[in-house]
């Protein structure tokens, strides 16, 4: 029998409330947001700030104790990025009987996938694939964990690039690498695919229709032609790197245009924000 999607608890923290049928609690769909996403904004409350922090880090999902977990598994987010020495200290907070341990952080991803150009200027819109997530930091410190989120979040910039590097990282590059373990809590994802939406009124207006063009501009991001550093020794561009920018390339391609060319809900207007 076919293994039933997991998603993450409606808890009222991660519940989405406005435009409710866009939302999306399946683990695999949320994680999958999360893994193609370039940058994750993390956002926490430090103790000696009056403004809430967020940071931009690298991340990827994954399982070190089930490295052969899927993405519709449960999984913890790795990051990476600069972790200063408060950050550091707030991720090692004790747990209590109303949390665990380590910092509160909300994670936040987000695709842009066409731009909705619609009759009225109220009417225009993205269509997107966001993610949210909602767990506790805290610092890995063994070495073997460490070196496992460090060839993960590598691979996630360039697939196959952690093998194609020199490796394994040396002492000091292990001491001066800190990758951050997020136990996620509960998470959603919220996604709008679809033609623009106006109201009846304008769209059985000829005056409007024949002078506003509508439709989508699909959106994606595009990997351009390597250009060798000033100490690049090797003559040809890698394989494993010419296939990894083609296929990136087509995903993103067929991704916007398919969102594009969504239908809308039927007997709905699409859903504009």
């Amino acid at each position: 029998m076919p293994r039933a999607e997991l998603e993450y608890p409606k808890r009222p923290l991660g519940t989405v409330n406005r435009y409710s049928p866009r939302a999306s609690y399946s683990l695999r769909v949320i994680h999958s947001i999360v893994n193609t996403c370039p940058t994750l904004h993390v956002s926490f409350n430090s103790p000696d700030s009056p403004f809430p922090a967020i940071l931009p880090m690298i991340g990827q999902m994954g399982s070190f104790d089930r490295p052969s977990s899927d993405e519709g598994d449960v999984l913890d987010l790795y990051l990476h990025g600069y972790v200063s020495s408060r950050v550091m200290n707030l991720t090692r907070r004790p747990a209590t009987d109303d949390s665990p341990s380590g910092l509160p952080v909300t994670v936040a991803a987000t695709h842009v996938d066409g731009l909705v150009l619609a009759l009225t200027p109220n009417s225009h819109s993205y269509n997107y694939r966001s993610a949210v997530l909602f767990g506790h930091a805290t610092l890995v410190e063994a070495d073997d964990e460490k070196l496992y989120a460090m060839e993960l979040i590598t691979d996630s910039v360039v697939a196959s690039r952690w093998q194609n590097s020199r490796i394994p990282p040396n002492k000091a590059e292990m001491s001066s690498t800190s990758v951050l373990r997020v136990r996620i809590a509960t998470g959603s994802a919220k996604i709008r695919s679809g033609p623009p939406g106006d109201e009846k009124h304008d769209m059985e207006n000829p005056a409007v229709v024949s002078n506003v063009w509508t439709g989508v501009v699909p959106v994606h991001m595009s990997l351009g032609a390597p250009i060798p550093g000033p100490y690049n020794a090797v003559d040809k561009v890698p394989v494993y790197l010419e296939e990894y920018i083609k296929s990136m390339n087509e995903i993103g391609v067929d991704h916007s245009v398919k969102a594009a060319e969504a239908s809308a809900e039927p007997g709905k207007k699409p859903v504009d924000d």
